[in-house]
C-alpha cells in the first residue's frame, strides 16, 4: 500500500486522544471482560458465593452522630430483653419451693436429694425460663458418688443461681461497654467500680477523696492479670472467669472476717495499706517515686541493678515512677507464682531482649547480690553453685537457655525470681533448712508447755 493514502487515511480519522481517566475505565472494563471469561468455566461452581450472609458491620464514626445513638438505644433494648429473661427473686423461691416439694428420700445427713424423674416434674411446672436448667447435662454433671442416682438439691439450686448471677452480672458489665464489642477499656471498669462503690458496705468508710485512687488500685489488679499484652481492654468474658469480681463483691458482705478483708486487694485495708505505702516511700511528696526512693521498699533489699532495670522498662516520668506504675510493680511482687507477674519479672530479667535467660543474665543478676552481702559483712555464695541450683530447679527445655515458659511449668518461678533481685530473698533461701528446723523447734516447744 502506498505511504501516501496510509497517511490521507490516518488523517482523515478524528482525534480520539483519552485522556488518563477515561484509559483507567477502559483498562478496568477490560480486565473485568477477560477474567470473567478466563473465569467462566467455574460460574455454576461458584454461584453459591452469592448468598455468603454478611459478617462485618463498620462501627459509626464520631461524627456519625445518628448512627451511634441508634445503635446504644438497640444495645440498650437489647440488654433490658435479656434481663427480662433472668429469675428475679419470686421466680427462685418458687423454684426452690418445688424442689423441696419435688425431694426424693432418703436423705443424706440433711442434705435433700432428688431424682431424675422428680427433675423433670418439677422443670415442667417451673417455668419456661427454667427450661434451660433442667436438662439431661446439667443432671449429669452434679451427679457424684449417690448410690440412687440422684443429685443433691441444695447443690442444683447454687448452680441455678451462680448461672443467673453470671448472666446478671455479664448485662451490668455491658452497659458499660462503650464500643459494644464485649470488652471494657480502662475508663469502663474505672466507671463500673466508681459506680459500685456505694453498694459495698465494706468501703462505707472510704472518703470520698480517696475513691480516685481506690478505683485506680481495683482496676489495675484487673488490667494486670488479665491483660498481659497491655492492649488497654480486658474481654467480659475473662472478668467473668476470673474470681476477681467474686473478691470484688464480696464486699457486700457486712460480717466480712478481718482475716478476708486482708488478703483481699479490693478491701479498703488493702487498698489504703498499698497507698500508705507509697506516700511513705515519696519522701520529696512529688507524687512520684524515685529511684532511690523505689529502693525502700519492702525490707530494702532489692538489688541496684533490679532496680536500674525496673526504671529501664517501666513507663516512667522524668525518671519517677507514677502510682498507676506502682501498683503493677507491687502485684508482681506480691504475686510471684503468677504467669502474670513472672511475664512482668522476667522481661526485666532478660537484659538482652532474646526471650531467654543465660548464664550471662543470671550472673549480671547474682553478681549485685554477691555485693550486697558484702556490705552486710557475709560470705559471697559462689555463683556455680547457685547457677547450677537455679537449672537444676527450673528443669528448662534447653539445658543452656530459661524460657519464661521454663519457669511457670516449673512452679519454681517464684524462687528463681527471688534469690536473683532480692538479697532477704536470697537469704531465707540459703536458710531454709535452718529456718525449718527452727520452726519445728519452737512447734515442739509450744507443745511441751
Amino acid at each position: 500500500m502506498d505511504w501516501k493514502e496510509v497517511l490521507r487515511r490516518r488523517l482523515a480519522v478524528p482525534n480520539s486522544k483519552k485522556n488518563e481517566k477515561e484509559l483507567k475505565e477502559e483498562e478496568m472494563d477490560l480486565f473485568t471482560k477477560y477474567y470473567t471469561e478466563w473465569k467462566g468455566g467455574r460460574k455454576n461452581a461458584n454461584a453459591f458465593y452469592k448468598s455468603i450472609p454478611r459478617f462485618y458491620y463498620r462501627l459509626p464514626a464520631e461524627d456519625e452522630v445518628l448512627l451511634q445513638k441508634l445503635r446504644e438505644e438497640s444495645r440498650a433494648v437489647f440488654l433490658q430483653r435479656k434481663s427480662r429473661e433472668l429469675l428475679d427473686n419470686e421466680e427462685l423461691q418458687n423454684l426452690w419451693f418445688l424442689l423441696d416439694k419435688h425431694q426424693t428420700p432418703p436423705m443424706i445427713g440433711e442434705e435433700a436429694m432428688i431424682n431424675y424423674e422428680n427433675f423433670l416434674k418439677v422443670g415442667e411446672k417451673s417455668g419456661p425460663k427454667c427450661k434451660q436448667f433442667f436438662m439431661a447435662k446439667v443432671f449429669a454433671k452434679l451427679i457424684h458418688t449417690d448410690p440412687y442416682g440422684r443429685i443433691s438439691i441444695m447443690q442444683f439450686f447454687n448452680y441455678v443461681m451462680r448461672k443467673v448471677w453470671l448472666h446478671q452480672t455479664r448485662i451490668g458489665l455491658s452497659l458499660y461497654d462503650v464500643a459494644g464489642q464485649g470488652y471494657l477499656r480502662e475508663s469502663d471498669l474505672e466507671n463500673y467500680i466508681l459506680e459500685l462503690i456505694p453498694t459495698l458496705p465494706q468501703l462505707d468508710g472510704l472518703e470520698k477523696s480517696f475513691y480516685s485512687f481506690y478505683v485506680c488500685t481495683a482496676v489495675r489488679k484487673f488490667f494486670f492479670f488479665l491483660d498481659p499484652l497491655r492492649t488497654g481492654k480486658i474481654k467480659i468474658q475473662d472478668i467473668l472467669a476470673c474470681s476477681f469480681l467474686d473478691d470484688l463483691l464480696e464486699l457486700r458482705d457486712e460480717e466480712l472476717s478481718k482475716e478476708s478483708q486482708e488478703t483481699n486487694w479490693f478491701s479498703a485495708p488493702s487498698a489504703l495499706r498499698v497507698y500508705g505505702q507509697y506516700l511513705n516511700l515519696d519522701k520529696d511528696h512529688n507524687g512520684m517515686l524515685s529511684k532511690e526512693e523505689l529502693s525502700r521498699y519492702g525490707t530494702a533489699t532489692m538489688t541496684n541493678v533490679f532496680l536500674d532495670r525496673v526504671f529501664q522498662e517501666c513507663l516512667t516520668y522524668d525518671g519517677e515512677m507514677d502510682y498507676k506504675t506502682y501498683l503493677d510493680f507491687v502485684l508482681a511482687l506480691e504475686n510471684r507464682k503468677e504467669p502474670a507477674a513472672l511475664q512482668y519479672i522476667f522481661k526485666l530479667l532478660d537484659i538482652e531482649n532474646r526471650g531467654y535467660l543465660n548464664v550471662f543474665s543470671l550472673n549480671y543478676f547474682f553478681r549485685a547480690i554477691q555485693e550486697l552481702m558484702k556490705i552486710h559483712g557475709q560470705d559471697p555464695v559462689s555463683f556455680q553453685d547457685v547457677k547450677d541450683e537455679i537449672f537444676d530447679m527450673v528443669k528448662p527445655k534447653d539445658p543452656l537457655k530459661i524460657s519464661l515458659q521454663d519457669l511457670i511449668s516449673s512452679n519454681q518461678g517464684d524462687t528463681v525470681t527471688t534469690i536473683l533481685i532480692d538479697l532477704n530473698g536470697f537469704w531465707t533461701y540459703e536458710n531454709r533448712e535452718a529456718l525449718v528446723a527452727n520452726d519445728n523447734e519452737n512447734t515442739t516447744d509450744l507443745e511441751d508447755t
